[in-house]
């Protein structure tokens, strides 16, 4: 988990591009500087993360990663962050599970999971995502 006094970097994990559309909606309402950045799976996410198809690495200070997507959706992508990213590179990065599920063992398996720091219901609002900012980072007010 990670306490940065900055945030400058939010990753949407969605394959519902409307969502990802809305979400940022509300974290740019929260007049942060922050970069928002979206992908449509688990894999998409994971070569954001790793840099694959960068010219630069854009590490993201928060992710927020659905469960449920195709390609490679929200376990697997952890399954593979564990194995693929660097720890140096997860110690800057808080996940937060977003998720319309209301599966009990969805939760439980977050909350037991290290690299899991929340998790969320869906529908988000601009309001979740201010609670998740001021939680996850040294930000005082927004």
């Amino acid at each position: 988990m990670n306490n940065l006094d900055k945030l400058n970097s939010i990753l949407l994990v969605d394959d519902d591009e409307a969502s990802n559309f809305l979400h940022s909606i509300f974290i740019n309402k929260l007049d942060l500087d922050v970069d928002v950045n979206s992908a449509l799976n688990g894999q998409e996410a994971l070569d954001f993360i790793l840099g694959k198809g960068q010219e630069e690495l854009q590490l993201p200070c928060m992710v927020m990663l659905d469960l449920r997507m195709p390609v490679m959706d929200g376990w697997q992508f952890i399954k593979a962050y564990e194995e693929q990213v660097p720890k140096r590179l997860k110690e800057q990065i808080t996940i937060v599970l977003v998720t319309i599920s209301d599966n009990k063992e969805d939760k439980d398996r977050a909350v037991t999971n290290e690299h899991i720091a929340d998790f969320s219901q869906k529908p988000l609002s601009d309001e979740t995502f201010k609670n998740l900012i001021q939680k996850h980072f040294n930000l005082a007010t927004i």
